[in-house]
């Protein structure tokens, strides 16, 4: 079974009858959100060309709001699917001085940090990517 049919992946902040963007609990990336797509594909070239074009405008709406709300030095964008071969893409707000930088976050830590979570995070995203979408 696939974790990312069965589950939300995370706190709902928008869908469509397409796809989905959550906010991940990851308390060394506030704001590090992933835009899923609701069928069960692997690979982008498995959806049809408009489908493809939907799923990145979703992808870039989640990056601006996370750079309107947050305002990190860096975004990263990854579709990566190893472990969860479930189309989706990570939105991941990144900061000079967070735990990884600059390697990516699933690197070895070069520091400690405890980032301040943001009030109303999941709120302030939420009303942002309506606004886009």
């Amino acid at each position: 079974m696939c974790e990312l049919c069965e589950n939300i992946g995370g706190e709902l902040l928008w869908q469509d009858e397409r796809c989905r963007v959550v906010l991940v609990d990851d308390r060394d990336y506030p704001g590090f959100c992933r835009v899923i797509w609701g069928g069960h594909v692997k690979e982008m070239t498995d959806l049809p060309a408009a489908e493809r074009r939907r799923l990145m405008d979703v992808v870039l709406a989640a990056e601006n709001a996370v750079r309107q709300v947050l305002r990190p030095d860096k975004i990263n964008l990854a579709s990566l699917g190893n472990l969860v071969p479930h189309l989706h893409w990570h939105i991941i707000p990144r900061w000079c001085g967070d735990r990884c930088f600059p390697s990516p976050i699933w690197g070895q830590a070069q520091r400690d940090a405890q980032p301040a979570m943001p009030e109303s995070l999941a709120e302030k995203l939420r009303d942002a990517l309506h606004a886009a979408l």
